[in-house]
């Protein structure tokens, strides 16, 4: 059984943070009442202690901030928010053969700084070319595009418009610093899940809302692996554009029922 069936017929277990950080995460603006977060935990099976818990310790973790009757998202979880807003729109620029190179520093490290070095280089979708030396194609548009994290800055040295002079298929380059076969699998169980559940969020049916909440944040997280390569160096049929499409028209469908739902909990229903 694939991933992508697994969901469509039993959707996997969350933390009660992960569906307060998913709910929260899907509405515009980023704030819902106690209430309606209480009743979003209880559709997962997450009882109200467990979820006023979770809340009261993301607002320790600075995740989430009271906010009148409910709450709103906060530090991180605001930063993930535009993460996940680029990765739904995947926007490039015209490539001119050009990549960007990140040099990083010489010297010992700690293992916690090599991971949150890497975290930080996975989320500016670079790839590490060998030990020390990390890349992309320069096809981002501009550094607010490539999601500079501080711990990606000085020491380290970035380079931007670095040309190859060597003779090497791009093709092949990018075969090598990226998973992109397993990326374009999983992407493509994911599309098959999500057009298997949107018939019955067209037709509003509030039991799938369990199966399409796990469906639409499994999709939206692998958008966020999606390196966006220009289209010379992509296989032939990369699914990326494909599942964003899929993943758009979903999220449409999930928005309507999600609001139905909640006007029947809240009395009201924020966008989605």
């Amino acid at each position: 059984m694939t991933p992508a069936r697994d969901t469509l017929e039993r959707p996997r277990p969350l933390t009660a943070r992960s569906v307060l950080a998913s709910t929260l995460l899907g509405v515009t603006p980023p704030r819902l009442s106690t209430r309606v977060l209480v009743r979003s935990g209880e559709l997962f099976g997450v009882g109200e202690s467990a979820t006023r818990t979770a809340l009261s310790r993301m607002v320790a973790a600075g995740e989430v901030a009271p906010d009148g009757d409910g709450y709103r998202l906060a530090g991180p979880l605001v930063d993930r928010r535009a993460r996940q807003d680029r990765s739904r729109r995947g926007g490039t620029v015209a490539w001119k053969g050009a990549w960007v190179l990140v040099i990083v520093e010489s010297g010992r490290r700690s293992p916690v700084d090599r991971a949150a070095f890497r975290t930080a280089a996975g989320r500016a979708r670079l790839a590490e070319l060998r030990d020390g030396v990390w890349c992309r194609p320069d096809n981002l548009g501009d550094s607010r595009s490539l999601e500079v994290d501080p711990v990606l800055t000085a020491p380290h040295r970035w380079f931007r418009g670095a040309m190859p002079v060597w003779e090497e298929d791009g093709r092949e380059l990018a075969a090598r610093l990226w998973d992109l076969d397993g990326w374009a699998a999983t992407a493509s169980e994911l599309i098959t899940g999500l057009d298997g559940l949107a018939p019955r969020l067209v037709a509003e049916d509030l039991d799938a809302l369990p199966a399409a909440f796990v469906a639409s944040a499994d999709a939206l997280r692998h958008l966020g692996g999606d390196p966006l390569l220009p289209a010379e160096l992509c296989p032939a049929d990369w699914p990326g554009a494909e599942l964003r499409a899929a993943h758009r028209s979903f999220d449409g469908a999930f928005g309507v029922t999600w609001r139905r739902w909640h006007r029947g909990v809240d009395g009201a229903a924020p966008g989605r």
